[in-house]
């Protein structure tokens, strides 16, 4: 009983348990070297219209930052910080495909890479 019971419980936290949405693809424009050339990138998400994402929702992108502390046991500290946003092109039930929205904060920490990349965490925006 105990043990029907303990299995029970863990295939529903695993079900119940929050899904990450993120960047997974990415795709740009080959550069030609032209002066003023812009180079347009889409960017891949698992995130669709099953989660209310529809064509011109806003995205914000978030990059997961951690850090250690060695001064606290080398306690690792995580850090979200919001690093920009996405304007959606196209969407579909699972995922979507957006562009850069030119969303430019001077407030925000430098990071190694100032561009999104694959891995970083997506959520709607509500505002």
């Amino acid at each position: 009983m105990k043990l029907t019971l303990l299995i029970f419980t863990l295939l529903i936290s695993q079900a119940v348990s929050a899904r990450s949405y993120v960047i997974f693809s990415m795709a740009q424009d080959l550069p030609m070297g032209f002066d003023n050339e812009i180079v347009r990138k889409n960017y891949y998400i698992n995130m669709g219209s099953g989660q209310g994402v529809k064509k011109d929702s806003i995205v914000d992108v978030f990059r997961i930052v951690s850090v250690q502390n060695p001064y606290d046991n080398k306690k690792r500290v995580n850090y979200k910080v919001k690093i920009g946003e996405l304007k959606v092109l196209h969407s579909s039930d699972e995922a979507a495909i957006a562009m850069v929205n030119g969303y430019e904060k001077e407030e925000t920490p430098i990071f190694e890479i100032n561009q999104f990349m694959i891995g970083d965490h997506v959520s709607i925006n509500v505002d």
